[in-house]
């Protein structure tokens, strides 16, 4: 997309605004003509795409209030009914996804562990690196061109952008059937090529895109038009299954349902209710249920080279958590230690995504180069860096586990004689999930050397930034716990005989530290590293070095998901109004005079409107004769507009004929269609006699839109959007005597690039 587009698109607003000519607003001399000219574009994938909102408020049209009156208490039962099986199902897809990833990527990375130990067995080194970076840049190659070619919005985490459509913004196509697809085998070839990415992120995009999906409230295309799902063809429905599904998701990643409910309540939704608190522990249980039963079957080597351990992934039970003063003062230490590297962290991936964003716009090809590249890197860096570590003799009790000639365990042999081990082949030549257990591992403080901790933490603090930003789905947990689990250890092994602590659990602490100082959670991560670890002795520290990481990581920058979503450009509200709002008044940012239509309002002028502008809400006021003065009716949405114009129920005379258009429609006609599939307004065929025609807009007019005066504070009125969920805040004048409405707040007028556009002297970092 060219600049000048950008601008261009950035001039139409939605909501409110003035048209360029004039022509058609209230005539308001008290406000000034003002245009919002942020922009309402953000990068999905490495395109820039138009953004929406969401419609959250539920609108109490005419026919609303008729559909509602004549619902029948069977109708409610099955809405009730269907949205428990709903997130039954979300449950129990994203448990065989969650499933279905771990096989294959214990089964693909484990074929290339044994294919590369058996040449070095035969002391065919040069081969070994071949058959590994091969095998690593063939499974790269593969989830690049999934996401360069096919689901560009699969790149990366997904998580910022969940964040985003539950907070009201829809963004192109990011829970789309396309990104479900390249989610989940990117992930798998992603993970399985060796790269430092996680499989937690993408889960969580995974199980919020299976909720989408199931939510679409049925379809023609596919004859799944069951009357039930019509239910379903609202934004606010649909909001409650995708918070379903990110708990899902976290739940099937980490094995962990309390974390994942704790997850999508602290990270993940912007609007919570306990009815959705039910429904969302209701699912997770589902997937655990799910994730346990096909665990059972896959006991005893039926699934290949995956089925060993249980439900609890990195268990930490077996030493006891004794500690002291010493061990207190170094938890300290390790909080402090993870929330600066932490805060370092997301700069670091802050300007690497900045930088990477220039290679990945000049396209797919360039894309899938900058992956081989990484790739390779890491290849060289896991194959290479073990060269450098002495071989070490084995502990004398552990003859028959040392070393290990297998796929997995705690000491490969990597070059070494028989009878010894190489430490950080350990932790390199490995699955991540078997390097974390390695270096969780309890009962072996001479395990690794310190020169060996020091180098595997510096390698993956610094992979994990260079490949977080390729076009693979990639999730940041596991190469933070990597990360901070290799300085948790090495702390643990310099205190020594200082600290009645294991190293395994200073690891663990290390791990909670570091993604205390990135991901800027608390409750969520303190749960989820208990139900990860299964050691409820470690909660007291556990919650003290997460507490301290967030707070000295808060005073540095932003939480990582935060910083992407600035980034990208999608205009998330906070839960908080910035200070500077409270200097400002509703009045002071509005954009308008707004486009308004009549009670009854000509075709032509309704079609005109629509085709000139990308407003997506419009005030109805009523005038002589319907009314005695000027006054607010309500507001009508762009969509509804659409179908009530090709339902062709117009009059000749200016005349109001609502029953007419209640026998004619239904509400569930004015249901919002799935994945952008409404009515454009290219569908329409309208003749020139239409065009001269009278439609009366009262039945679809939301007559109880949320309004605020002009005078309110302008903090007051984003915590008033903000909490409930709103698309459009109506602006209406605090004196008698003036047009009933003097604009309309959207999203894009509480964004500090617009009201700081406006009153730069309010910017808290503006240097006169």
């Amino acid at each position: 997309m060219a600049e000048n587009d950008i601008e261009i698109e950035g001039l139409e607003r939605e909501g409110s605004g003035m048209l360029e000519d004039g022509r058609i607003s209230l005539k308001e001399p008290l406000l000034r003509s003002r245009i919002n000219n942020t922009s309402q574009i953000a990068i999905v994938g490495s395109k820039v795409y138009p953004i929406e909102s969401l419609d959250y408020e539920i609108v109490e049209n005419d026919l609303f209030k008729q559909d509602w009156r004549s619902r029948k208490k069977v109708e409610i039962f099955q809405y009730v009914v269907l949205k428990w099986t709903l997130a039954l199902l979300i449950g129990l897809f994203t448990g065989l996804v969650g499933f279905f990833n771990n096989l294959a990527v214990e089964n693909i990375a484990g074929f290339k562990l044994l294919l590369t130990n058996n040449l070095m067995l035969k002391e065919k080194y040069f081969l070994a690196f071949a058959a590994s970076a091969g095998c690593n840049m063939v499974l790269a190659a593969a989830a690049a061109v999934l996401c360069a070619y096919i689901a560009p919005a699969a790149a990366g985490s997904g998580i910022p952008e969940v964040k985003a459509y539950l907070n009201g913004i829809d963004a192109h196509s990011i829970l789309a059937p396309s990104t479900l697809f390249v989610k989940i085998f990117g992930s798998i070839f992603g993970v399985a090529a060796g790269l430092v990415v996680g499989k937690e992120g993408p889960m969580v995009h995974t199980g919020a895109c299976i909720a989408s999906l199931l939510g679409q409230g049925g379809s023609h295309k596919y004859h799944l038009t069951w009357k039930w799902l019509r239910y379903f063809k609202n934004d606010r429905d649909r909001r409650d299954l995708i918070t379903c599904g990110a708990a899902a998701g976290v739940a099937a990643a980490f094995r962990a349902p309390v974390g994942g409910v704790l997850f999508a309540l602290e990270e993940a939704a912007s609007w919570w209710r306990s009815a959705l608190l039910w429904r969302t522990f209701f699912t997770t249980a589902v997937v655990a249920v799910v994730l346990r039963s096909f665990m059972e079957i896959c006991k005893g080597g039926k699934c290949g080279l995956f089925g060993e351990g249980g439900l609890i992934m990195f268990d930490v039970n077996s030493t006891t958590a004794a500690y002291g003063t010493p061990d207190l003062l170094a938890v300290i230490f390790l909080g402090i230690i993870g929330g600066i590297l932490g805060s370092l962290y997301n700069f670091f991936i802050d300007k690497v995504l900045r930088a990477y964003s220039f290679i990945n716009e000049r396209g797919p090809l360039f894309k899938l180069l900058l992956v081989l590249f990484v790739t390779f890197l890491t290849s060289c860096c896991s194959y290479g860096l073990p060269w450098i570590s002495p071989c070490t003799p084995c502990p004398p009790h552990l003859v028959d586990t040392c070393p290990t000639v297998g796929r997995s365990g705690n000491y490969k042999n990597f070059q070494c004689p028989p009878n010894y081990y190489n430490d950080l082949a350990s932790l390199f030549f490995n699955t991540n999930d078997d390097a974390i257990k390695n270096l969780f591992s309890a009962g072996s403080s001479k395990e690794f050397h310190l020169s060996t901790l020091l180098v595997f933490f510096v390698a993956i603090y610094f992979l994990g930034i260079i490949t977080y930003g390729i076009a693979v789905p990639s999730g940041l947990f596991i190469p933070v716990i990597l990360a901070g689990a290799s300085y948790g250890r090495l702390v643990g092994h310099i205190l020594g005989p200082l600290s009645k602590l294991d190293p395994g659990l200073f690891a663990l602490l290390g791990a909670a530290s570091f993604l205390g100082g990135t991901m800027r959670m608390t409750v969520s991560l303190c749960i989820i590293l208990l139900e990860l670890t299964n050691n409820l002795l470690m909660l007291p520290l556990m919650m003290l070095v997460l507490l301290i990481s967030k707070t000295v990581a808060d005073s540095f920058n932003k939480g990582v998901y935060d910083q992407i979503l600035v980034m990208k450009g999608l205009p998330y509200m906070e839960a908080h109004a910035e200070p500077y709002m409270r200097n400002l008044v509703a009045s002071d940012v509005v954009s308008g005079p707004p486009v308004s239509f009549s009670g009854v309002e000509k075709v032509g002028n309704i079609y005109q409107i629509l085709k000139i502008t990308r407003h997506h809400g419009f005030p109805v006021i009523d005038e002589p004769p319907f009314s005695s003065a000027p006054e607010l009716c309500g507001l009508v949405l762009r969509s509804h507009l659409l179908v009530l114009l090709k339902g062709k129920k117009f009059s000749k005379q200016m005349v109001r004929t609502g029953s007419a258009i209640m026998r004619r429609f239904k509400a569930h006609d004015f249901a919002k269609a799935g994945s952008g599939k409404g009515i454009k307004l290219e569908d329409l065929d309208i003749s020139e006699d239409e065009m001269e025609m009278y439609v009366d807009l009262h039945p679809i007019t939301n007559t109880s839109p949320y309004t605020v005066v002009e005078t309110m504070s302008l903090a007051k009125a984003a915590v008033l959007f903000r909490e409930l969920g709103l698309r459009h805040l109506l602006v209406v004048p605090k004196t008698p005597g003036r047009p009933p409405i003097v604009g309309i707040l959207t999203r894009h007028d509480f964004m500090p690039e617009h009201v700081l556009g406006l009153y730069p002297h309010l910017d808290p970092h503006h240097h006169k």
